[in-house]
């Protein structure tokens, strides 16, 4: 790990822990639309120090003190994709994902809590672009620097793309946005993904 991760990591999100990672909590959204076909609303970036090396995940960040998982991920939500929610209209958490992984030139651990939202059309329809890219003037610099894309990405091509070695986060996504379409079944789903 550099020295000078705290100038790589945002040290008011990111702690070290006890295996000396810089660490943080973090609240996702999964959402998920059915019509005009079936969508999940999907980040792409790549790595800091390899472009071609890139990967897709879902809208969510870091948990400030003082903040709840339900309400990080509504605030996230409102700032990655201009998409406002009410808390109420998140289930979950679905899924609970500890992960480590490289981002920014640091390994890093981040402890995830996600939610669930199944949106109509129209809520999202003054967020997207013509080109189909959401709102992303919400977005930090740094997000700026290392996220590409933000749009909503049919089922099947999700599923297409990770059987043809797009890098997806959490591992099991695609078949699990098509199991919680069909109604969440009140199981909260455990991921351990160690890169």
């Amino acid at each position: 790990m550099p020295e000078n991760w705290r100038q790589l990591l945002d040290p008011t999100e990111w702690r070290l822990n006890a295996e000396g990672l810089p660490a943080r909590r973090a609240a996702r959204v999964i959402a998920l639309r059915r019509e005009p076909e079936p969508a999940i609303l999907l980040v792409t970036g790549h790595d800091f120090g390899d472009s071609d090396h890139w990967w897709a995940f879902t809208p969510g960040g870091g948990i400030m003190p003082g903040e709840e998982p339900r309400e990080a991920a509504v605030r996230e939500m409102r700032e990655e994709t201009g998409v406002v929610l009410a808390p109420a209209e998140l289930v979950g958490p679905v899924v609970r994902r500890s992960s480590r992984f490289i981002f920014n030139l640091v390994t890093a651990r981040q402890n995830e809590e996600m939610f669930l939202v199944v949106l109509d059309p129209h809520r999202t329809e003054a967020s997207e672009g013509a080109d189909g890219e959401m709102d992303r003037s919400g977005w930090t610099d740094l997000e700026q620097e290392v996220l590409d894309s933000l749009r909503w990405w049919r089922l099947d091509e999700l599923e297409d793309a990770a059987a043809n070695g797009t890098t997806v986060y959490p591992e099991a996504l695609p078949g699990l946005a098509r199991e919680l379409l069909r109604g969440w079944d009140g199981v909260v789903r455990e991921i351990l993904e160690e890169d």
